[in-house]
């Protein structure tokens, strides 16, 4: 699966998250390295790195400003499945590893591409 360019909004996310459906993820993907920035409801600013394993799961810590002017991060695992129209879901666990450190399931799935051409 390629990443690159693709952005992704959260359907679903554990009460601990702070990640939304306002919130929007935009990645960027060269090789196996993946990165996206990410923003919105309660993130103002946000940076993920990692690297896309052998298996296609998604390896990678996130780190974010949120609305409290509080720094948090984690990691997480992904596991991408592609939807019959082609956009990809991916089927999150991930773990803060600030002071709270606790763990939570989250889904984000890939935004509709329009297209000017129909």
């Amino acid at each position: 699966m390629d990443y690159n360019g693709r952005s992704f909004v959260s359907i679903e996310n554990t009460d601990n998250g702070e990640v939304s459906s306002k919130t929007i993820f935009d990645y960027k993907q060269e090789g196996h390295i993946i990165s996206a920035t990410y923003g919105g409801g309660e993130i103002v600013k946000g940076t993920l790195i990692g690297v896309i394993k052998e298996d296609g799961c998604l390896e990678f810590r996130y780190n974010h400003v949120n609305n409290k002017n509080e720094i948090r991060g984690g990691q997480c695992t992904s596991t991408p499945k592609l939807l019959p129209d082609g956009r990809i879901r991916l089927y999150e666990n991930w773990k803060w590893l600030d002071s709270e450190a606790t763990e939570g399931n989250s889904i984000i799935e890939e935004l509709s591409v329009s297209n000017d051409f129909d």
